[in-house]
């Protein structure tokens, strides 16, 4: 009889953790930032159907890079949270700490099983509150650590290098449009020191948290003729609500 092959527990760890690692850096980066007015999400998609950032509640977006069907059963069990926490309790119940802690145990819960593979997702969760001083962004890994992250947040893809252009330019009262063109940038560099890309409006998906909106949801996603405006420096189109009733809805 043959003796069974003994992996010990940290060994095991470490492969599971770098099983899902190298699934997340295939994936294209999600961009993260802080602006004066709220919290703005710059993602790589060309997908118009597919959607790697998505609104779970009044003021809670979420995004995420890796496996998009794994992704996406975590988003539609955190709007089932958030809507029932909501119904049962407050709205002002709903957190993104709260819901942060929900996506951990998850997460742990899978990555330490040893019946199914980890998770290939990281995630972003992040809340506008009334103040810049109040908002709120968690990076969640696929061992189900959190992560509390302030001004700018880069997963999947070249997210060290992203990350570290994002933090050595962002400063506190950025526009929309600044903080726009900041994060497009650092999509577009080249990690080898090459020419930048030249990202445009189609090959990107963009949405804010506007504290602003007198309405109780703050999510909106920003599309065509104003994503292009914006991105040409336009500081008055951030005050548009370009097709509000459909962007908001997923």
């Amino acid at each position: 009889m043959s003796t069974p092959f003994y992996v010990s527990p940290q060994q095991a760890m470490a492969d599971r953790a770098e099983y899902a690692r190298k699934g997340i850096a295939r994936g294209r980066s999600v961009v993260v930032l802080t602006y004066a007015d709220g919290i703005v999400f710059v993602a790589e998609n060309t997908s118009r159907a597919l959607h790697k950032v998505s609104e779970i509640y009044d003021k809670i977006a979420f995004a995420a890079v890796g496996r998009y069907n794994e992704f996406e059963n975590l988003r539609i069990g955190g709007v089932r949270y958030a809507d029932l926490r909501g119904y049962s309790y407050d709205r002002a119940d709903v957190t993104a700490r709260g819901l942060a802690n929900v996506y951990a145990q998850t997460l742990g819960t899978i990555f330490s099983s040893v019946g199914e593979k980890p998770y290939e997702v990281e995630l972003i969760v992040a809340e506008v509150g009334r103040t810049d001083a109040d908002d709120q962004v968690y990076r969640l890994t696929p061992d189900g650590s959190v992560v509390d992250e302030k001004n700018a947040v880069v997963v999947g893809g070249n997210a060290d290098s992203i990350g570290n252009y994002l933090g050595q330019r962002h400063r506190s009262g950025l526009s929309l449009a600044e903080a726009l063109r900041l994060a497009v940038d650092g999509l577009a560099r080249d990690p080898n020191g090459g020419s930048p890309r030249t990202l445009t409006p189609e090959q990107l998906e963009v949405a804010v948290l506007d504290r602003r909106r007198p309405q109780q949801r703050k999510f909106k996603r920003i599309l065509g003729g104003q994503l292009a405006r914006l991105l040409g420096g336009d500081e008055s189109a951030a005050a548009e609500d370009e097709g509000d009733a459909s962007a908001d809805t997923e």
